[in-house]
């Protein structure tokens, strides 16, 4: 077995938990999961190590994840044939607005709340597992989510 097969059997199921938070879809979930792996298989002479394998394939992951979004975006725009009920429509604009604004408010913060929220809320990740990530304390990786939650909270009631 390669060295990469065991990052892939290492990681999989955490990348593809990562990305189903994201998309909360499991066919979405799997096709860019599968990408990610691609994606860091033909990069993987680019990791640096400046962090763990698990938080760089997330990023390729959420990388993957959002030019995916993009593509289907102007796919729908472009296909006009197809009909749907307005409040369907209504529905899902007012889920996509809001998800934006989270992007959006979470795209403003700082590093270290940034990847810390990311890595709690989209990773589901445990606070002991982000403690480790960046060799600090459980308590701090908590007093870090929880503010990060409320800058992102205070970002949102100001948008």
């Amino acid at each position: 077995m390669t060295g990469f097969e065991n990052i892939y059997n290492q990681y999989f199921k955490d990348v593809y938990r990562f990305v189903l938070s994201l998309s909360r879809n499991t066919a979405v979930a799997e096709e860019v999961t599968q990408e990610t792996f691609y994606k860091a298989l033909s990069s993987i002479h680019q990791f640096k190590g400046h962090c763990k394998i698990n938080v760089w394939l997330c990023q390729i992951a959420k990388n993957t994840y959002f030019s995916y979004l993009e593509k289907q975006k102007r796919f729908a725009a472009r296909d006009t044939t197809e009909a749907a009920s307005e409040n369907s429509i209504e529905e899902s604009l007012l889920d996509k607005e809001e998800a934006f604004r989270i992007h959006k408010a979470l795209h403003g913060l700082e590093e270290p709340y940034k990847e810390v929220f990311t890595l709690r809320v989209f990773g589901e990740l445990s606070f002991a597992q982000i403690s480790q990530i960046f060799e600090k304390t459980e308590s701090w990786s908590r007093v870090t989510f929880h503010r990060a939650k409320r800058k992102v909270q205070d970002l949102l009631k100001e948008d």
